[in-house]
């Protein structure tokens, strides 16, 4: 299993755009978080819903990594995004993603979106990742 360490060296190495922060990783789930600045943010002062969405889909590919180790080729097939309520422009965002299925060619799973301090989700999301055969 690969550690929090590697695999932050791995996201920092390989995709530094993306700011995040592994907090957790194991058992099948992960939690990331994302600083917001100005940057991120869209008229009306929130944090703007494509921001919300690379936070959802890194903390699946992070939660998948945790799990088959690191496999830069696991990619995205699909993700649906729900946005819940406004996030709060203040506080960082936070992502929970638990695997809800592991295959050998398939990942499933699920991500939970917050404002850093605040219970309600701001974004749920569900995502899809297709996983390169081992030769």
């Amino acid at each position: 299993m690969v550690t929090i360490a590697e695999l932050q060296a791995f996201i920092e190495r390989e995709l530094p755009h993306s700011g995040i922060v592994i907090e957790h990783l194991g058992d099948k789930s992960a939690r990331v978080r994302k600083p917001i600045t100005q940057a991120h943010l869209r008229p009306g002062g929130t944090v703007s819903g494509p921001t919300m969405m690379e936070l959802a889909d890194i903390a699946i590919y992070v939660a998948l990594l945790g799990e088959i180790g690191i496999v830069p080729l696991a990619v995205t097939t699909n993700l649906n995004i729900n946005f819940l309520r406004k996030p709060s422009a203040e506080c960082d965002i936070v992502a929970d993603c638990r695997l809800l299925k592991l295959g050998k060619s398939l990942a499933i799973a699920e991500v939970s979106v917050f404002s850093d301090g605040h219970s309600e989700v701001v974004a749920h999301a569900v995502g899809t990742y297709s996983i390169p055969p081992t030769n």
